[in-house]
């Protein structure tokens, strides 16, 4: 379970927008890649007069106690596994920052204790890549628990043995090896977090654990008694364009006959009402979409068990302009129903 750097400043794994014509999103948590663009909301929110109603506890910053946020800081041995810890909280709704100075961490409260709700938990990664500033953590740890905000901290932990085979499988350098060998890094990384770890609340030891493993043990720990959130892209295409190339599943509607031969119908996309009808009248249409609905329903579950998030999935027909955006509008309303996060996008109308 390497560490493959992926990770700058910033908010982890977005869905990459396909910007294609015809995109829907449902609603989604509000997120933030920076401590910027959180102060950036603030002072929105100011502009517009927010204030804090009377009667509220306020700490010495005025701000309500009952709105600062629920805090994680994660940290541990580089290669242990922090970047994907983090990327299940993030997948669990929570406000995810990496690499940010300790000394940074009570700011990031405070703005998101001002965020009025929008920014309730907030993921902080702290590691070795920081070490200028790492001294400064007691100091912060300390001006956090003057102001009673909750917080836990989670150590990644694993042996010396896997991490010296994580490093080299990567072929990257230990951070801290300098011009020495990776174990002196491993060696220098331990003393200089042995005291954090003694303070950890969470240790999670990731030797012998692959990565759906260790999302899961974060899953136990911090998804309660709500099952993770799966998201799924619903992805119309033509075949004579080419496969989509991040599609997980792909299905065929060209067994259904073509819209495109009826002459009254080829002008219009399968999003006009009467494609659609036509789509579905046809024997077999309804009956593949209740059954391949039930077959994601499956799918979905053993994703989820699997710690896997996002899903696309490709509908195609020849042009991608009728059956295949018919169907896609469709079975997108089936999984919403189902408690699906789910992005229609149709990646090839209007091509033509």
């Amino acid at each position: 379970m390497s560490e493959h750097g992926a990770h700058g400043q910033g908010a982890h794994g977005q869905e990459s927008d396909h910007g294609a014509q015809g995109e829907h999103r449902a609603p989604s948590a509000p997120s933030a890649s920076s401590p910027q663009e959180a102060q950036e909301a603030q002072d929105a929110q100011a502009e517009h007069g927010a204030q804090v109603s009377t009667g509220t506890t306020i700490d010495a910053n005025g701000v309500p106690d009952s709105a600062i946020p629920e805090l994680v800081i994660i940290s541990g041995m580089s290669g242990a596994g922090r970047s994907t810890a983090a990327k299940c909280l993030e997948d669990l709704g929570w406000f995810v920052v990496d690499n940010l100075p300790p000394a940074l961490i009570p700011t990031m409260v405070e703005l998101g204790a001002r965020s009025q709700g929008n920014v309730a938990r907030i993921a902080v990664v702290v590691d070795v890549r920081g070490r200028r500033f790492f001294d400064n953590l007691r100091e912060s740890l300390a001006d956090l628990e003057a102001r009673n905000v909750t917080r836990r901290i989670v150590f990644l932990e694993s042996s010396d043995d896997a991490l010296v085979r994580r490093f080299e499988s990567v072929r990257r350098p230990h951070p801290l090896q300098g011009d020495g060998r990776i174990v002196d890094g491993i060696a220098a990384e331990r003393d200089l977090l042995r005291e954090l770890r003694g303070d950890a609340d969470l240790v999670i030891d990731t030797s012998s654990l692959n990565v759906h493993e260790l999302r899961a043990k974060m899953d136990a720990q911090f998804a309660g008694d709500e099952e993770p959130e799966l998201r799924a892209t619903v992805m119309s295409f033509g075949y004579k364009y080419g496969l989509p190339v991040d599609a997980d599943l792909v299905v065929d509607c060209r067994f259904l006959p073509n819209p495109h031969w009826v002459p009254e119908l080829r002008p219009y996309t399968g999003l006009n009402e009467e494609v659609s009808g036509y789509v579905f009248n046809q024997p077999g249409a309804k009956e593949f979409l209740n059954q391949y609905t039930e077959l994601l329903q499956l799918i979905a579950a053993g994703y989820r068990r699997e710690g896997k998030r996002y899903v696309t999935i490709a509908v195609g027909c020849t042009g991608g302009k009728h059956r295949s955006v018919a169907m896609s509008e469709k079975l997108a309303k089936r999984l919403a129903s189902e408690g699906v996060e789910t992005v229609v996008v149709h990646r090839d109308m209007g091509r033509e």
